[in-house]
């Protein structure tokens, strides 16, 4: 899996983020920590996931968040995740539609909204260690959507560097034994 197979969901993404974490860990023991990483365990992006999309529960592990509503499993694989949401993000409301199906992700162009693709998968490395990756795109269906993407983004995007990668240290660090 590269980043690059991702443009089949989201290839004009105004905004996207991509973070990487080495492990010596088997892969299996790596991505099975990965999926059992909690809101709770990382200290700022729970709490920012929770503020965005209220009513989320602090116990509940990432991967349950990225494979139910609001978000939509686009793509699964032994060691790959693909979700994607939409909706106007940038509100404390909770009203992102539910999507039925992947395809009603690639097709969404309601105005004033965005399309946002969170994927998690894992990278043999030459030297036989294993990177975990998380990317997001958000892409904005319109220029008034695009106005307000990038307005949440000017109060987000400067923390992103500070806690993107937090899920990630915390599943490097369980699956190392650490």
């Amino acid at each position: 899996m590269t980043a690059n197979h991702l443009d089949a969901w989201l290839p004009a993404a105004t905004i996207r983020t991509q973070h990487r974490r080495t492990s010596t860990a088997p892969p299996d023991r790596l991505w099975e920590c990965a999926r059992a990483v909690r809101l709770s365990d990382t200290r700022t992006l729970g709490r920012l996931v929770r503020w965005r999309i209220p009513g989320t529960d602090a116990g509940s592990t990432f991967d349950q968040l990225l494979r139910g509503y609001p978000f939509t499993p686009l793509e699964e694989g032994e060691h790959l995740i693909v979700s994607g949401l939409c909706g106007r993000i940038w509100t404390l409301a909770r009203d992102y539609p539910r999507l039925v199906a992947p395809a009603a992700f690639r097709d969404w162009r309601e105005p004033g909204t965005v399309r946002v693709l969170i994927a998690h998968w894992l990278e043999p490395l030459a030297d036989g260690r294993t990177e975990v990756v998380s990317e997001t795109r958000m892409a904005a269906v319109d220029r008034a959507a695009a106005l307000r993407l990038r307005a949440l983004w000017v109060v987000v995007g400067p923390f992103d560097h500070l806690v993107g990668a937090e899920g990630l240290t915390v599943a490097v660090r369980r699956a190392e034994g650490h």
